[in-house]
């Protein structure tokens, strides 16, 4: 018999819950990056078919969209997160199933069931951490953020480690062993929350669709949606092709290039909380500008090198240039909104992940035409449209001021 809880301590537990599910959901979105050495890809030119992986992925998240928002209305928080975590699982044993020599399309398919676990769980754990977003709302996102930045790491670090040691299937097999490990994690917290709540006491209530429509007809919310579209564009650009660019352009092996991909989520996750500490002591502009031209030095020594030290000290720059972007957003989204609810985060980050797995995608087009070195072009233009985003956000910010 499972022993009845208060009820503020099942909400309570499962938003804790719900921030661990950022850590999975940074390993499933940052999977993509991580894998490609391992199957080969950095040993041929298949820059269209790569490409196409992103864009299964971003099929999958746009999928699940409506099944989330359909099970959400009519389901437990922590049912939805099972049933993200179990397609993910499942997306994982699929894709270890493929054989090496099997065509792409196999491969697409079980990205996309990855794509649809990731959307259905980022929408839950969204759900989830709704009451400690109301308690203490940069808190949240920043400790959101971290687990995200976290599993990111993991994943790079899992897939070096066994490069060398197991065969590409027994490495998804461990990888699916973490969704699995949440799936039993969730169907706890279900079996606790059936005993001690109602029916419908953990569906959390965050809009809908309609709400975040109205959301976005907002001329500030827009601003911001498009910043992150492409802010996060850039980065994903960068993760998800940084291997294949070190292993063709500089000879480095591929369980190197996967350490020099974690050290890059690393920069990105201390670089944001470093961010976080020092925004209410700096000069927000000064801030920016030192972050726009550390991303840009960054992608043009990265863009140059012809050796690892060269590598190194560009992903740094890059990490370090592309962390306090997010922070100085979510701040102003803070500020600008603060009666949203994560439903409202929820809608801008799926917006903003989109853009982040559509580049990669688009990529794939720019690599076939002007080789690799495109991967690290796109980003460096992709910083300065940002820096001008942030500029018309600050405009606008003190024209509304101003009319009011």
């Amino acid at each position: 018999m499972v022993p009845t809880t208060a009820p503020a301590m099942i909400e309570g537990s499962l938003a804790r819950q719900g921030l661990a599910g950022f850590f999975l959901s940074g390993l499933l979105l940052a999977f993509l990056g991580a894998i490609l050495p391992a199957w080969g890809y950095h040993l041929r030119d298949d820059y269209i078919t790569v490409g196409g992986f992103f864009l299964s992925m971003n099929l999958g998240l746009a999928l699940s969209a409506g099944l989330a928002h359909y099970a959400l209305a009519r389901k437990t928080t922590p049912t939805v997160l099972m049933v993200g975590c179990g397609v993910a699982c499942a997306g994982f044993l699929c894709l270890a199933l493929v054989p090496p020599a099997a065509a792409a399309w196999w491969r697409l398919l079980g990205i996309l069931t990855l794509g649809a676990g990731a959307g259905l769980l980022n929408r839950g754990v969204f759900q989830a951490i709704s009451p400690l977003y109301r308690q203490d709302p940069a808190a949240t996102v920043y400790l959101s953020g971290t687990f995200f930045g976290l599993g990111s790491v993991a994943i790079s670090l899992m897939v070096a480690s066994t490069f060398y040691v197991y065969t590409v299937p027994s490495t998804l097999v461990l990888v699916a062993v973490i969704p699995g490990f949440f799936l039993a994690s969730y169907a706890k917290m279900l079996a606790a929350s059936r005993a001690a709540l109602p029916p419908g006491r953990l569906r959390l209530g965050i809009g809908g669709w309609k709400d975040a429509w109205t959301s976005l007809t907002n001329p500030a919310a827009v601003l911001f949606a498009l910043l992150l579209f492409f802010q996060f564009g850039n980065e994903w650009s960068i993760a998800g092709w940084l291997p294949l660019f070190l292993c063709k352009r500089l000879g480095v092996s591929p369980a190197s290039s996967l350490l020099m991909l974690a050290l890059y989520w690393l920069a990105l996750l201390v670089g944001r909380v470093l961010a976080a500490a020092v925004l209410p002591r700096v000069s927000h502009g000064r801030l920016l500008g030192a972050s726009v031209l550390a991303a840009l030095f960054g992608c043009t020594i990265l863009f140059f090198t012809d050796n690892r030290f060269g590598a190194v000290t560009g992903i740094l720059f890059i990490g370090g240039g592309f962390a306090s972007i997010y922070p100085l957003v979510v701040e102003r989204i803070g500020g600008r909104f603060p009666a949203y609810h994560p439903g409202f985060f929820n809608g801008i980050f799926s917006f903003a992940v989109t853009g982040g797995l559509l580049a990669p995608w688009s990529l794939g087009f720019f690599a076939e035409r002007w080789g690799v070195g495109a991967v690290i072009a796109v980003p460096l233009l992709g910083t300065l449209l940002v820096f001008l985003l942030l500029l018309m956000i600050w405009a606008e910010a003190r024209f509304t001021a101003a009319e009011g």
